[in-house]
């Protein structure tokens, strides 16, 4: 007897797989549980220093605003150094 479960064991376990199965919303359809917030976006990460993370969410925090809004401002900010149009949020 094996004793890591199967994947094959997790079937069924899932509550987007429940939800199928059980015919709402569709049977056979795919649920997105992406939030909306992130519909039609990609994600773009890095790595940095602690120095840098620590300094970027206090900036974030002191400004009211959110981290990824920084990093929007910042990558703009690159594109028009470049010589680039800026793209927006």
């Amino acid at each position: 007897m094996s004793r890591k479960p199967s994947f094959a064991n997790l079937r069924g376990t899932s509550p987007a797989l429940k939800q199928t199965a059980a015919g709402t919303p569709g049977a056979g359809e795919a649920i997105d549980k992406t939030p909306l917030s992130r519909q039609g976006r990609k994600q773009i990460a890095g790595f940095f220093s602690p120095e840098m993370s620590f300094a970027m969410h206090m900036l974030a925090r002191r400004q009211g605003r959110s981290l990824q809004a920084l990093m929007t401002e910042a990558f703009n900010d690159v594109l028009r150094k470049h010589g680039e149009s800026p793209v927006g949020d």
